[in-house]
Order: C-alpha cells, then structure tokens, then sequence
C-alpha cells in the first residue's frame, strides 16, 4: 500500500449515491491519472459502487472509506475493497483488516491516538479531520515524534493546500473529496473529474519535485 501511495499520492474521496455512475467515475479518475480511489461507506449504494468497480475498472485500486466495525469491513472487503479506511482508530476493525488480509489506514486526530496505532504496528494513518486537527503544523509535530510512521491528510484538503501537505516528508499521500463535485457525478459531468484529478496530479507532482 505504501507503495502504491508513494506512486499516487491523491486518493479520491468519493461518495456515491448512484451505483451506476461509479464505473465512469472512477474510469474519470484514471484518466486524470489518480488510479487508487476511495469510495465511501456513507451511502445505501456504497458496496455496489466498489463491486462494480472492483469488476469493471481493472485499472483502479479501489477501498473503503468510513469503515465503522469490524462487520462493516468483511462486507465491504466482499465487495471487492482492496484496503480499509477508518475515521478513527478501533482495534476490532483493525483486527478485521488483518484477518481480510487487507491494508488499513485508521485515522487518528492527536497523539494518543496515534500512539495506540504505533503501538497496534500500524505505520500509515490518516490525519483526520487535518483542517479541523491543526493541519500542517500539526503532521509536523507528531512525525518529529513518530518518525516511522507516514500520515495521509484527509478533512480540508484542497487544491489551495494540497502542495504545502504534500511538501511535508511525513505525508505519504493525501485524500479529498474536492475531486469528484456532487454536481458533477449527478450532472454525468464526468469531464470536470478528470480535470480536477488532472490539476491535483500535476500539484502533487510539483510538491514531490519540491522535496
């Protein structure tokens, strides 16, 4: 996974509420150059979003966002998720992650959470909420004291930050839902997604050139 992040470091945060415009959502993505996509637990069509994916998109790497419990992540890993993120940090949906054979990124907002998660083994967390958490400064401070533990940004990301989070070496990737507009999925403007995951690319590739 850590890999695969270094490679593509903006994951795609995507509610669905439509089944049917998850294939050519996520095929916008790819196009855009963002293969690796995070498809939300936060709506009925959810499972059916990454099943068809996971089926019909052989170039994406799609997951599960909002993961909740450990009986959320074996249905979602049914689905077709090829890794698991959490909010926050819960040791049975970090059991079940294991048991799956599936990566998780459980998210830790200070640091006692992210203590618990070292302590777990867990070496890539996400940041969340980062806007709300203390952004920047904040990554800054827990990796001067996790020095082995990559952090992935999520809450607040957009284009206008993307580069100074990016900039930070402790931040392996970052998520955001600014790519993909719910006017956009809803209006089958499919276009639009590209481009933005095109301009979030082309930033990330600035920020890594930077480092």
């Amino acid at each position: 996974m850590k890999k695969m992040l270094e490679e593509s470091p903006v994951v795609p945060v995507v509610v669905i509420d439509d089944a049917e415009k998850a294939v050519p959502v996520a095929k916008a993505l790819l196009a855009g150059g963002l293969p690796v996509i995070e498809v939300t637990m936060r709506t009925a069509a959810a499972a059916d979003a990454i099943a068809a994916i996971a089926a019909e998109v052989p170039g994406a790497h799609v997951g599960a966002g909002t993961v909740l419990s450990a009986e959320h992540a074996r249905t979602i890993v049914a689905a077709g998720a090829k890794f698991i993120v959490s909010p926050g940090l819960h040791e049975d949906v970090v059991s079940a992650a294991r048991e799956l054979r599936v990566p998780i990124i459980p998210g830790v907002a200070t640091a006692t959470e992210a203590q618990r998660a070292w302590n777990l083994g867990l070496r890539i967390l996400k940041f969340f909420p980062a806007g709300q958490a203390g952004g920047a400064a904040m990554i800054k401070a827990l990796a001067s004291v996790f020095r082995d533990v990559m952090f992935m940004p999520t809450g607040g990301v957009s284009t206008s930050n993307l580069k100074d989070y990016l900039a930070l070496p402790a931040v392996l990737a970052c998520g955001g839902s600014w790519l993909t507009p719910a006017d956009a999925i809803a209006d089958g403007d499919f276009d639009q997604i590209t481009a933005l995951a095109s301009e979030a690319l082309a930033i990330a590739k600035e920020a890594r050139g930077a480092t």
